[in-house]
């Protein structure tokens, strides 16, 4: 289900210091442009909270998950607040396996093939290239060279709407966004504004 949310809109809205007071706004305007895929990273304010609240007042189209997940406790957590995604900065294989057990998708962080297949081979359902920054379009290609056909790379880390296009072109079927898009203390207004503006570059991109 998460690569079919990410077949039908490839953002991915990363809302690092969302209050609860704010989820149910800010969700339902990015699920009005489009998101499908919502993340809630754990170093936010009682991000089991918002979560919770974001799952419960969104439609079941739109996957709801955490990031910045270090724990098997973490992953156990999430589910218990109706999260469905475990989005994670590395790799840590423990956490791979608790997210698969508890029956949740799960998207590491990696930045070396030999992470990426490692990932994988424990069951991640998309990769999240971390930092993006760091990597570029050519390192995108290289690895869909050699990674198994269908991977989903997902960029994250200095995304914008008007450098999505090189990524794309070299094989990228996603991004995480992040600070780009929203950041602590914006109105559902102006989440709304760049919201559009993400999604209008992603649809003329594809």
């Amino acid at each position: 289900m998460l690569k079919q949310a990410l077949a039908q809109n490839g953002l991915i809205a990363i809302l690092r210091g969302l209050r609860p007071q704010e989820a149910e706004a800010v969700g339902e305007v990015l699920y009005s442009a489009g998101f499908r895929v919502i993340e809630v990273p754990l170093n936010s304010p009682e991000p089991y909270e918002s979560i919770r609240i974001l799952r419960s007042t969104l439609p079941a189209d739109c996957l709801i998950g955490a990031g910045t997940v270090l724990t098997p406790e973490q992953v156990e957590q999430v589910k218990a607040a109706g999260g469905q995604v475990i989005v994670m900065p590395h790799s840590d294989a423990k956490v791979l396996r608790a997210a698969k057990a508890a029956g949740l998708f799960l998207s590491p962080g990696v930045a070396t093939p030999t992470e990426a297949f490692a990932a994988l081979a424990e069951g991640a359902d998309v990769l999240k290239m971390f930092p993006a920054e760091q990597m570029g379009p050519a390192v995108v290609k290289a690895w869909l060279a050699v990674l198994p056909a269908g991977t989903v790379l997902v960029p994250v880390g200095g995304i914008t709407p008007d450098n999505m296009q090189v990524f794309v072109e070299a094989g990228v079927k996603g991004f995480g966004l992040g600070s780009g898009l929203f950041k602590p203390g914006m109105t559902a207004d102006e989440v709304a504004v760049r919201a559009k503006a993400y999604v209008a570059a992603w649809n003329a991109l594809r």
